[in-house]
């Protein structure tokens, strides 16, 4: 009698889990087109935006062992855009060299709450960021279907215990709602299992970069969502969105990369074919071994010319990282810090936006480096049009 007591505890507790966990993932909208390529059109792309954790081995390519096991007819390319230490604004410029310059893509997995955090951004431009990314994708291909996703971290934990929706999860779901996006919000998720006791972030967790346990986790939000959607019956024909009015007129839906050898007026900057690090501080891919404009002459300068709304430099950040003044057109002479807290153990990937909400028109961006011994490297200019 006991021993049947035990085994129907047990199943309720499984099931009222798994019902539970079902909160956590929010259908602002489906995934009715991606499913028409897997299930008709025989033939899809899935793109993975996002920092290391999307990078490093785990959840994605469980997602693509995943799609590529359950439908074995469907020929499936996935492409891997994720780059450690990156967040949404540097998303939302590299958004059509990493992304759009590979083809269509069918299916978009984004995420930058973690890096967001870490990285310090502000709300402002996450906000304009993550918009521009959406905006840019559905622009390329009305019918890329989008999902939005938000990970764990101790910050975000710590937001929760005090009764704060985290700033970087609360942007993700304002515009998953917005434009009618699947929103997955694993942030809540593991903090609230972690409450009910099911495991610990020290223990099985781990990091924000999740043990194996915790890129299960991930992978099991995600085919949660994908189980549901999958499991309708396949459209006729694909949906194309209209896209609606811009939460943030100013969002970088236009955002791309500016061509360091437009550079002009060049005095003591020098384009480096190849850089790489003459000591033995660690690279991240894509930006060791690439051209670089660099500077590391006292008083050196160059000037940018560009059209748009915003300007920025996207740079390498290592351990002689100093400070650049810089003015845009003939406005005040400002200094931006070119130094992150990682500086003195990698080389890193930095993106700064140096001018926002500018006339629409042609400018120019005027660089110049101070005479403390420090270098500059820019490997991209940010230009949002």
């Amino acid at each position: 009698m006991s021993r049947k007591f035990t085994v129907l505890i047990f199943s309720i507790v499984i099931t009222v889990s798994t019902m539970a966990q079902e909160k956590f993932v929010t259908r602002y909208g489906r995934l009715d087109n991606i499913r028409y390529h897997i299930k008709t059109g025989k033939k899809a792309t899935i793109t993975f935006m996002g920092g290391s954790i999307t990078n490093m081995e785990g959840w994605r390519g469980k997602v693509c062992d995943y799609l590529t096991t359950t439908y074995p007819g469907t020929a499936f390319r996935f492409i891997n855009a994720g780059i450690p230490s990156l967040g949404s604004l540097p998303h939302a410029f590299r958004f059509a060299h990493d992304v759009l310059s590979k083809g269509k893509t069918d299916l978009l997995f984004l995420e930058a709450a973690v890096n967001d955090r870490v990285n310090g951004t502000n709300e402002v431009t996450q906000r304009r960021a993550m918009e521009g990314i959406i905006r840019h994708a559905l622009k390329a291909n009305p019918r890329v279907n989008i999902v939005l996703m938000a990970f764990a971290d101790e910050d975000k934990m710590a937001d929760y215990h005090a009764g704060k929706v985290p700033v970087e999860v609360q942007v993700h779901e304002d515009l998953a709602k917005k434009y009618h996006l699947p929103f997955i919000n694993l942030a809540k998720e593991i903090t609230t299992r972690i409450d009910a006791g099911e495991f610990t972030w020290k223990d099985d967790f781990k990091d924000l970069h999740p043990s194996p346990f915790g890129q299960q986790l991930y992978f099991n939000a995600i085919k949660r969502l994908l189980d549901e959607d999958f499991s309708a019956l396949s459209p006729k024909h694909l949906a194309s969105v209209k896209l609606p009015r811009a939460a943030d007129p100013l969002n970088y839906e236009n955002g791309a990369y500016g061509d360091i050898h437009d550079a002009l007026n060049r005095s003591g900057f020098d384009i480096i074919v190849s850089w790489e690090p003459s000591d033995k501080v660690g690279t991240r891919e894509g930006f060791v071994k690439v051209p670089m404009l660099v500077s590391d002459t006292a008083e050196a300068s160059v000037e940018y010319p560009f059209t748009g709304r915003t300007i920025g430099i996207g740079i390498v950040s290592g351990p002689d990282a100093g400070v650049i003044s810089y003015r845009i057109d003939d406005g005040a002479v400002q200094q931006k810090d070119l130094r992150t807290q990682w500086s003195k153990s990698l080389y890193l990937p930095w993106y700064l936006i140096l001018g926002d909400d500018l006339a629409p028109g042609k400018h120019t961006l005027r660089l110049q480096k101070k005479g403390d011994g420090s270098v500059c490297r820019v490997v991209y200019f940010l230009v949002n049009s």
